[in-house]
């Protein structure tokens, strides 16, 4: 992060409305020099929002397109969650907030890391105007560190199956990449016992 911006997170006086944020926060260039397709920060935020993903970053299709989750990983997440497209990008019932906001690039063994510069500017602002949020659903290593601090198992599989001890308010998951899927055979529990009860509060907090 530039030193220049380190710290300096915008005041609420900038920032009075969260369409005036959502705005702020789209034609951010904090980081553009370091991002190897650019800035085209993806976030889904409403104030009426119930339910909340909080996930890693975008992928490169999601990038492209300008819709969040829009690949075989948001698929398998919409699985998860028991819902289709249109209830999960309908803005006023989910919210979508990944740790980094842009594409980050690709590694040796996937996407690189999101960048820290999204979080510590803007996420809890964000929060800050989403106060029917009931749900927050924790998707992987980068969002289960920053919100569950402490309590966070290692490895994440841990934190997963103790997923009851941090229910109703945050369900941490794994990444529902289909890198995963050895994953999800090792760990069986996980589509028996856990995504039933989460898609249960889903439909239930949806419905209100």
């Amino acid at each position: 992060m530039s030193r220049k911006l380190r710290g300096q997170p915008y005041s609420k006086a900038q920032c009075v409305s969260l369409p005036e944020l959502l705005a702020t926060i789209r034609a951010c260039r904090v980081c553009a020099a370091d991002l190897p397709l650019g800035p085209r920060p993806l976030l889904q935020v409403a104030k009426t929002a119930r339910v909340l993903l909080i996930g890693q970053a975008p992928g490169r299709q999601a990038h492209q397109s300008g819709i969040p989750w829009n690949d075989l990983s948001g698929m398998r997440l919409r699985q998860w969650m028991g819902i289709d497209e249109e209830v999960f990008y309908d803005a006023s019932r989910i919210a979508i907030i990944p740790m980094g906001y842009c594409y980050p690039g690709t590694g040796q063994h996937g996407d690189l890391p999101p960048r820290r510069e999204c979080s510590d500017l803007w996420l809890k602002r964000l929060l800050e105007q989403l106060p029917y949020i009931e749900l927050t659903l924790l998707i992987g290593a980068y969002a289960q560190r920053h919100f569950l601090a402490d309590s966070r198992q290692s490895p994440l599989t841990e934190t997963v199956k103790r997923w009851q001890e941090y229910a109703p308010r945050y369900f941490p998951l794994p990444h529902p990449s289909p890198r995963n899927q050895g994953w999800l055979k090792k760990n069986p529990w996980f589509e028996q016992q856990l995504l039933p009860e989460l898609r249960l509060q889903i439909s239930s907090l949806l419905k209100q």
